[in-house]
């Protein structure tokens, strides 16, 4: 039998010593889950442990997403473990979320659509229900104020033209911006989301507040609707 304990392997080769020494850029994702659950199983180190978990399910979010009943089939994956892995990855998830989530200071200027991803994108990710935000922007395009217009099931979020213009007239914004999410992970755009795009426009145009774009936000991309002739 080969195994060894990573307590009796040179510490230089050491995930955890090597991240004291040298910081955790340079490990792997097994490295640093090795070091999440210290300790393997009967026959395997923390190391093989974690390599098994991300064979299994080949991603972090499969791993969020993943039931506890999901990694019976891995030895040494008891709750304690399991409950260490999916702590790490949300202790990821808000120190992401903190890092990009400075938004009243930053006031934003959006040139096109992936500026408008790269800036929404923190506050979607994770998401389980489709929500709904409206941006008020200035005669700059730089976001003043965000409001949550409806939070829906996994299917669909309810969104009427009068509760997403009450505020955009209340604020007197010079335009608007919709971002919405698909929990599903494809953020191509449903009939009732062209239709209530097309609705919201020219509401928009009545009240004269243009409406700039609607983006769809899923599992790392995105969709403009503007940019897809909807707009």
């Amino acid at each position: 039998m080969n195994y060894r304990s990573i307590k009796n392997w040179p510490e230089d080769e050491r995930p955890r010593e090597r991240l004291l020494a040298s910081g955790a850029q340079g490990l792997s994702t097994a490295e640093l889950f090795a070091i999440v659950l210290r300790t393997g199983g009967r026959d395997k180190s923390a190391l093989e442990l974690a390599r098994e978990v991300l064979i299994r399910f080949t991603s972090l979010k499969e791993i969020e997403d993943a039931a506890v009943a999901e990694f019976s089939d891995i030895k040494g994956m008891g709750e304690a473990k399991i409950a260490q892995l999916k702590a790490s990855i949300e202790i990821g998830k808000r120190l992401f979320r903190h890092q990009n989530g400075d938004y009243d200071r930053r006031q934003p200027s959006f040139r096109n659509s992936r500026d408008v991803f790269d800036y929404f994108m923190p506050r979607f990710y994770g998401l389980k229900k489709e929500k709904f935000l409206c941006a008020l922007l200035d005669v700059k395009n730089r976001v003043f104020r965000e409001t949550v217009v409806s939070e829906g099931t996994l299917t669909s979020s309810p969104v009427h033209p009068r509760e997403v213009f009450r505020e955009a007239i209340k604020e007197a914004a010079a335009s608007v911006l919709f971002v919405h999410n698909h929990p599903s992970g494809d953020p191509s755009p449903s009939s009732d989301d062209i239709h209530i795009t097309k609705r919201l426009v020219e509401t928009g145009k009545v009240v004269g507040i243009t409406v700039l774009d609607h983006i769809v936000i899923s599992d790392g991309t995105f969709l403009s609707m503007m940019e897809k002739g909807y707009i």
